[in-house]
């Protein structure tokens, strides 16, 4: 009883709307109309009813109406009886086939499907059934094969057609083999920033993969997806995380599908720390001076900042930088200058400074003898002046008088850039730096030779 009931239920929607209509067009107006000309002839009620009373009077109403009646319904025969296409887009395919045995390639997710028949008819193919698109390779082999989708439709007077209607399908015999199983953090920006992940527990080192042979041959590496935006942590502490889902990947971190995992699912417990430091903030200047001006002194209103992370990234930062633009400055000035977040820190403390730079007259001297260095030389690779006279080189110092009367050529940094370069006689650029943002360093012999022998 229930199944007929469910079969005749949009007949029995559809007679509802209809009466709906009627009702509504019909029936409603009239009632309202014949209300209104009653009230109206109340004080000729007399006259009114000796009209209505007429046979030919009733007549012709009642012809009126059966025309008006005859049009609405022919007007909504036609409607329904019009040929008309509907499409149903993203349906899923439905695979059948011996999924312990063998992997079925070349199926595509979904289809869309047009209905084709009159409106009546489609309006009831879209209502009853799940517009399953079956794909049966039950009774196929291992091979390459043509085959065709089909739709399990109920409605026999309405016509349908899928895109793709035909698909090739490459069928493979299922073999597995074993994994090492690793793990990639998702979501980390969304973690407390005071937080950090410093360590990830899976309940498995090892995973069986499935597939056909030339797939599991593209594996490279198979990984378990750890979310941080499902830890609901505010401090530090193990979190643990069930149904973690693994994927595969190939050599170009391509995501691979049709790669079966045996657990299909692992646990993890995760390890957040809230590992942090206090690291020197630094005031690094840039751009250009008024000319005949340097900077005198420079003050931050912060010295010290706090920094958040993963423990390694945390201990190799010496320092934390703020940037002042001095372009043009000719007198003393303060101002509110951003703070660097320095690369792989979660949260800084602080994030702005005011900083304070004033000016004087600036002076010059040259110091003798500063040693030049080499840096980023190859390991196979020895290095030396190609001249003794450019193992030491003069600098030119500028800065307030004050300030540069205590330099001497150990307070200043002079090396040569090596990278990249293989044996030989080459010339190289000499760079010098001074840890004092209020001195100007300048090389006066800026190139010097340098020869590359091969250990």
């Amino acid at each position: 009883m229930s199944k007929i009931l469910v079969i005749f239920k949009p007949f029995i929607k559809l007679f509802k709307a209809i009466y709906r209509l009627i009702d509504k067009i019909i029936v409603t107006p009239i009632s309202r109309l014949v209300y209104k000309l009653s009230e109206i002839s109340k004080d000729n009620s007399g006259k009114f009813e000796r009209i209505l009373n007429r046979p030919n009077v009733l007549i012709y109403i009642s012809l009126l109406c059966a025309i008006a009646v005859f049009l609405l319904v022919d007007s909504q025969v036609i409607s329904f009886t019009e040929r008309e296409a509907e499409i149903i887009t993203d349906q899923k395919v439905s695979v059948v086939y011996n999924q312990e045995a063998y992997v079925v390639e070349g199926v595509p997710e979904t289809v869309d499907i047009t209905l084709i028949g009159n409106k009546s008819s489609i309006y009831l193919a879209t209502q009853l059934g799940e517009h399953e698109v079956v794909l049966d390779l039950s009774k196929y082999s291992a091979g390459t094969y043509k085959v065709k989708l089909k739709y399990n439709h109920s409605v026999q007077s309405v016509n349908y057609k899928l895109d793709p209607s035909t698909i090739t399908v490459k069928i493979s015999e299922k073999v597995s083999e074993t994994r090492t199983l690793g793990y990639d953090l998702m979501n980390e920006n969304k973690l407390d920033s005071k937080l950090s992940i410093s360590n990830v527990e899976l309940d498995t080192n090892e995973i069986v993969i499935k597939s056909s042979k030339e797939i599991l041959e593209k594996v490279s590496v198979v990984k378990a997806l750890v979310d941080a935006s499902k830890i609901d942590l505010k401090e530090s502490g193990v979190f643990e995380m069930e149904d973690v889902s693994l994927v595969a990947y190939d050599e170009a971190g391509n995501l691979l599908k049709n790669v079966e995992m045996v657990p299909s699912k692992v646990k993890a417990k995760v390890t957040i720390d809230s590992y942090h430091a206090t690291k020197p903030l630094r005031i690094v200047t840039k751009g250009e001076m008024s000319n005949g001006k340097s900077i005198q002194n420079i003050t931050s209103s912060v010295t010290e900042v706090v920094v958040y992370g993963e423990k390694s990234v945390v201990d190799s930062i010496p320092y934390v930088e703020a940037v002042y633009n001095i372009d043009n400055l000719d007198g003393e000035k303060t101002k509110s200058v951003n703070i660097t977040k320095p690369a792989g820190v979660r949260y800084m403390s602080q994030t702005k400074t005011n900083v304070t730079i004033s000016v004087g007259t600036e002076s010059q001297k040259v110091i003798s003898g500063v040693s030049v260095h080499t840096i980023n030389l190859g390991e196979k690779y020895s290095a030396s002046v190609a001249s003794v006279e450019d193992r030491t080189i003069d600098v030119i110092v500028k800065g307030v008088e004050a300030n540069i009367n205590d330099i001497d050529a150990s307070k200043i940094t002079a090396y040569v850039d090596l990278n990249g370069l293989k044996a030989g006689t080459h010339t190289v650029k000499v760079i010098v730096e001074i840890d004092d943002e209020r001195i100007k360093v300048q090389a006066v012999k800026t190139e010097i030779n340098v020869k590359v022998v091969e250990n």
